[in-house]
């Protein structure tokens, strides 16, 4: 049996530094949604610094990223059991690149690739 996948909470925007303080205040200041400065929380390896938006039901992680040329749309899968799921995907053609970048310790959880390159993090669900 196939391990039922869906989408989860977060959206991760990777941002190079010379697009970050625009993006925030588009997302502030233009549209009025909820940023939260989330640069002293414990934010992934590379990230300089990061601000959370209430993005509807998801939350959109703004990341500035200072050896990023472009900006890059990272998405998250939750399923329950993430071995299976490696498996099945692993079937399918599709390898852990967990180089993409580095988890929290303790993290179940692995980043993929689809096939237009986007990454997706899949993980048991909180």
């Amino acid at each position: 049996m196939s391990p039922k996948f869906q989408g989860g909470q977060n959206i991760a925007m990777k941002l190079p530094k010379a697009q970050f303080d625009q993006t925030v205040a588009f997302y502030r200041d233009v549209l009025g949604m909820t940023v939260t400065d989330e640069s002293d929380a414990d934010v992934a390896a590379g990230v300089a610094q990061c601000a959370a938006v209430q993005f509807g039901p998801v939350t959109l992680w703004l990341d500035r990223v200072d050896n990023y040329a472009g900006a890059e749309l990272w998405l998250e899968l939750v399923t329950a059991d993430v071995e299976a799921a490696t498996t099945h995907l692993a079937e399918h053609g599709i390898a852990p690149q967990d180089e993409l970048e580095a988890l929290p310790p303790g993290s179940d959880g692995h980043w993929i690739t689809n096939p237009a390159g986007i990454p997706h993090l899949v993980r048991r669900p909180d």
